[in-house]
């Protein structure tokens, strides 16, 4: 740390407002997104209600008090070049004294996935979102799809290849496929996000080396069916009274076979239409099965549900009932911890609404704080 720098005092004289880490970076593939996220809600939290302060979480997993200067830097990595100068490490044990919330902006393993919620349960500091086994459902994409099954939800058809079971016998396994859920498919690293290791083959070779390349991300990859629909996104923020809420259905079409990370986050680059270009019923519909989605998960405070409406719209009848022409309102998966960016989505449905991005941020922190007083043990 520059000797120069005064450190940060445990708390404001000048102030008493809630005191807000929002931590961004992280160790995972989406750190450079988490870079994103956390700088706009950072920016964009409202002053009058919170002191806010930005923490780094360094690829080591090393927290950082940082100043505006580090904040606004293009890459991680330029913030790395600069953290022994101009930032301040912070203690894990030190967040429980110097923060009254913390806001996580991490996106994707070790920040998304229940770990460092799990180290915010030990040091007793309340924090945005859902609790550790939810954070872990909604990560595992394969745990929950099972557990959302279960539940009376559609989800893609989907065949889990475990490392173990793929170096012993990859061609019984790449017959399986062929069969079903057949070519096109979509391949992924269970516990990824961002469109991290994603592919459409459309062949057998080039289905072996996508599942190569998703088994160098996590121990299992997904290899499911390739769904020609409408793709959606949700938001679902609980009520004062715990239940969840879903906002109007955000579309997100894609240039290609698959939503990009340009699509996704470049400002400009991909299409979102709010609301959703379906009919009314199936709206209402899609609205129903995200809060069905958010309550199977044990979900907390807010999510975005992203799910594909599937077959003929002019019919809706029992959502589930694919067979008989009806639409499949299909969830691929939760974020836990949505992308929080200008151009993200998560801002759009409360926007319909009426809400605007200062004020659910501060809906989610005053929610979130008022779930961890009402917690009995860790957050569920």
């Amino acid at each position: 740390m520059n000797p120069t720098m005064e450190p940060t005092p445990p708390m404001s004289a000048l102030s008493t407002r809630p005191r807000v880490a929002v931590v961004l970076g992280g160790r995972s593939s989406e750190r450079e997104i988490s870079l994103e996220s956390g700088r706009h809600i950072f920016q964009t939290i409202d002053r009058a209600r919170w002191d806010p302060s930005a923490v780094y979480m360094d690829a080591r997993g090393g927290l950082w008090a940082i100043p505006l200067p580090l904040v606004v830097q293009n890459t991680c990595a330029d913030i790395d070049a600069r953290l022994a100068h101009d930032a301040e490490r912070l203690p894990w044990e030190s967040l429980a004294e110097r923060f009254d919330i913390v806001y996580i902006g991490l996106h994707g393993k070790y920040g998304e996935d229940g770990c460092f919620q799990g180290l915010l349960e030990l040091i007793d500091v309340p924090y945005v979102g859902s609790g550790v086994l939810g954070s872990a459902l909604g990560m595992d994409k394969r745990v929950q799809r099972d557990l959302l099954r279960q539940a009376g939800i559609d989800v893609p058809a989907t065949v889990a290849v475990p490392a173990a079971a793929w170096a012993a016998d990859a061609d019984a396994i790449l017959a399986r496929i062929a069969a079903s859920p057949g070519f096109p498919c979509v391949v992924k690293p269970s516990r990824e996000g961002c469109s991290t290791a994603l592919a459409v083959p459309r062949d057998i070779e080039p289905l072996r080396a996508s599942i190569d390349e998703a088994l160098r991300w996590d121990t299992h990859a997904l290899v499911e069916e390739h769904l020609s629909g409408v793709e959606v996104t949700v938001v679902v923020l609980e009520d004062e009274a715990g239940r969840p809420h879903a906002f109007a259905p955000t579309e997100t079409p894609a240039k290609g076979a698959f939503l990009t990370i340009e699509e996704k986050f470049l400002p400009g680059y991909g299409e979102n239409i709010t609301p959703a270009r379906l009919p009314a019923p199936v709206l209402d519909a899609v609205r129903d099965v995200a809060e069905r989605a958010f309550t199977a998960l044990q979900l907390r405070v807010f999510a975005r549900i992203d799910m594909y409406v599937v077959g003929d719209l002019g019919d809706l009848g029992d959502v589930a009932d694919a067979p008989n022409g009806r639409p499949r309102i299909i969830v691929g998966e939760p974020n836990t911890l949505p992308g929080s960016s200008p151009s993200s989505t998560i801002f759009l449905g409360p926007i319909e609404e009426g809400i605007l991005p200062h004020d659910l941020l501060t809906t989610i922190l005053e929610r979130s704080l008022a779930a961890h007083r009402a917690k009995r043990g860790p957050l569920a």
